[in-house]
């Protein structure tokens, strides 16, 4: 279920944060869904708790999750803060094509570099 990249720069709780984000947001989590405990996913992902913990604490402070004590993390049931984060991801994209655009970069070398990048996530994606 959670997918981690150990050769990354990323640290491995900023991964898994951003991998529960995405599974919210393309609806492969329901919301109120229970998330595995942080130990079990600890020994599932060979990662130490501690990391796993890390991941819940931005996730509920960015109220993307909420605990109930003694029964674990779930998804929050208000899924705007998921869709409000896509929203300001795709401004961004937005402003950086613009700028592209602006600096000479012409539209059919963005197609191309974003065809690109999109096959090698999707790559990414089925390994």
């Amino acid at each position: 279920m959670f997918t981690l990249d150990y050769q990354s720069r990323m640290p491995i709780y900023e991964q898994l944060y951003r991998s529960i984000i995405k599974m919210a947001a393309l609806g492969v989590m329901a919301p109120n869904e229970k998330l595995p405990s942080v130990r079990m996913l600890g020994q599932q992902l060979g990662v130490n708790p501690n990391t796993v913990q890390k991941a819940y604490q931005m996730l509920e402070r960015d109220r993307i999750v909420y605990s109930v004590p003694g029964k674990g993390s779930f998804l929050s049931p208000d899924l705007s803060r998921v869709d409000l984060k896509k929203a300001e991801l795709l401004e961004k994209v937005a402003a950086a094509l613009r700028e592209a655009v602006d600096h000479g970069v012409e539209r059919s070398e963005l197609l191309q570099y974003t065809k690109q990048l999109l096959n090698i996530e999707s790559a990414g994606e089925n390994t």
